[in-house]
């Protein structure tokens, strides 16, 4: 350990990342405490595309802590933007041009949340001029909070995180997705899970893009595709993944930027044999 890494590091509490990380670690305490008390969900674009009150209300609760400590900053969150892809796009549009822009999903893995199944999070990422300058995702089920800062590193528990270390697709654990939108996504996503398959050790879906980045970055999983995503889906995992010493591009590996919606997050190492097996099997959706 060099004399670097043995400086802790430190949030201070009036700083952008605090309030990131106050509002994720408030809001999912409150989503937990509703854990089972759901009745029966809304749907928004698809059967599949599931929304509740709970959405509703962590991104109220969000935003309101958000805008106490900075009333002039815009704030895109999911429950604010119509559903579809269009919709995405024309709202990531518009906000883009905000010098400060907050990007928030109240949870991801609202499916997961309503069968109870422990695997959804909270996402909310800071960006500067479009660039995103923290990243913050929190997991209640595990009391996990996982934070970035622009050239600082990610870190987990208070500690630093790394990517893994896996040279080849061979060797490598792989999260995939399977989307909302199954008449243009999933068929794409499913010609990837099926092109991957053979060539990975093994492939995992867990059904929320925020943790999937944040355990690439974490070292838990080599890598994590997936087409037809949302910007409040993508962006602080991006940086998690960014500071930890990984990749993140579009699918035919340009890199990332707010408005990518196919992505591909790696260690690195084999990003390269990633891409190159979607655009194979021509699962890009960017053909």
């Amino acid at each position: 350990m060099n004399e670097k890494e043995k400086i802790p590091y430190v949030v201070t509490s009036k700083s952008y990342t605090a309030v990131a990380i106050n509002a994720a670690s408030k809001a999912g305490e409150w989503i937990k405490s509703r854990l089972g008390t759901i009745g029966e969900p809304g749907t928004k674009y698809s059967p599949q595309d599931l929304v509740t009150e709970v959405d509703k209300g962590a991104e109220q609760m969000i935003r309101r802590l958000i805008l106490t400590h900075f009333p002039d900053h815009a704030i895109l969150g999911e429950e604010g933007v119509e559903p579809g892809p269009e919709a995405s796009a024309k709202a990531l549009k518009e906000a883009q041009e905000e010098e400060f822009l907050w990007i928030v999903d109240p949870v991801d893995g609202t499916t997961n949340f309503v069968h109870g199944f422990p695997f959804y999070s909270v996402s909310i990422a800071l960006a500067h001029h479009g660039e995103v300058i923290v990243g913050v995702i929190y997991d209640p089920s595990r009391d996990e909070l996982f934070v970035a800062e622009k050239g600082k590193g990610a870190y987990v528990h208070g500690n630093r995180m790394a990517v893994s270390s896996e040279q080849g697709l061979a060797q490598s654990l792989v999260a995939v997705g399977f989307p909302a939108d199954t008449t243009y996504a999933l068929p794409i996503n499913m010609a990837a899970v099926q092109a991957l398959a053979p060539q990975v050790r093994s492939l995992r879906a867990g059904g929320s893009a925020a943790l999937h980045l944040a355990y690439v970055a974490a070292g838990r999983l080599s890598a994590y595709t997936e087409v037809g995503l949302k910007p409040w889906d993508i962006a602080a995992g991006a940086l998690l993944v960014e500071e930890s010493g990984g990749k993140v591009t579009d699918t035919i590996g340009t890199p990332y930027q707010l408005s990518v919606s196919h992505v591909v997050a790696t260690n690195g190492k084999i990003h390269d044999a990633l891409t190159d097996v979607l655009k194979e099997a021509k699962a890009t959706g960017l053909e």
